[in-house]
């Protein structure tokens, strides 16, 4: 088992990272609609921790974005890769999420966060970061609201309200399953919200969570057991 090491230059501290998320920030594209519904291939992207160990294990699992049928996954385990700031959880698994998606053959497409994109303090949160970084359209699906202050929405499948930080739209709570709590639908990087919300919806079909965060939530975890008994 290869353990990705932490990157030269990667920042060392919160001063570091948050020039660094300020610098990537200015890089966001926000007005483009993004990929259709159910077109090319859709990727999960989710990490586990053992902080014990200092490793994190990620996973990325690729779908057919019309059937939802796993195309190929792959995992990579390193070394966490910076302490625990909120805000600033991006630089923690950063490298070895780029690892997992440098494994793949297949095009990843459209890239599904377990966690933020533009529903973060500073408008930059991990699925915007992997954007940026990538150059390619990415969402952020979260299970909970972080600090940002919404309605609950309907209680059919589809319903949304607005995520909302000081006024302004960062987000959608939408109910993927009728009378199931909402998940946290933002934009991360070339993409707009009610497609990302559509996309969202369109990878639920039967649970709360998208399949492609089910999937990648399920793999990190294994390989995180299996760089345990390597170790």
């Amino acid at each position: 088992m290869t353990i990705i090491g932490i990157p030269a230059g990667w920042p060392a501290d919160e001063t570091a990272a948050l020039a660094v998320q300020r610098e990537l920030r200015g890089r966001l594209l926000l007005d483009e609609a993004g990929p259709a519904v159910g077109e090319g291939h859709v990727t999960g992207l989710d990490v586990a921790y053992d902080d014990e160990r200092d490793l994190v294990a990620a996973a990325a699992v690729v779908l057919d974005a019309r059937t939802l049928d796993v195309v190929e996954e792959a995992t990579a385990v390193g070394r966490v890769s910076f302490p625990y700031v909120p805000g600033l959880l991006a630089f923690r698994e950063i490298p070895t999420v780029l690892a997992a998606l440098d494994a793949l053959t297949a095009d990843p497409g459209l890239l599904v966060c377990d966690g933020y994109g533009l529903a973060h303090p500073r408008r930059f949160g991990l699925a915007s970061h992997l954007g940026v970084l990538t150059g390619r359209p990415s969402v952020g699906v979260a299970k909970n609201p972080f600090t940002f202050t919404y309605d609950q929405p309907g209680d059919a499948r589809g319903d949304t309200t607005p995520l909302l930080a000081d006024g302004e739209e960062v987000g959608r709570a939408l109910r993927t399953r009728s009378g199931v709590k909402p998940v946290f639908v933002s934009v991360g990087h070339r993409i707009s919200l009610p497609t990302a919300c559509a996309h969202t919806l369109h990878l639920a079909p039967r649970y709360r969570l998208p399949e492609t965060t089910r999937h990648a939530d399920s793999l990190c975890r294994r390989a995180l057991e299996q760089a345990r008994a390597d170790a």
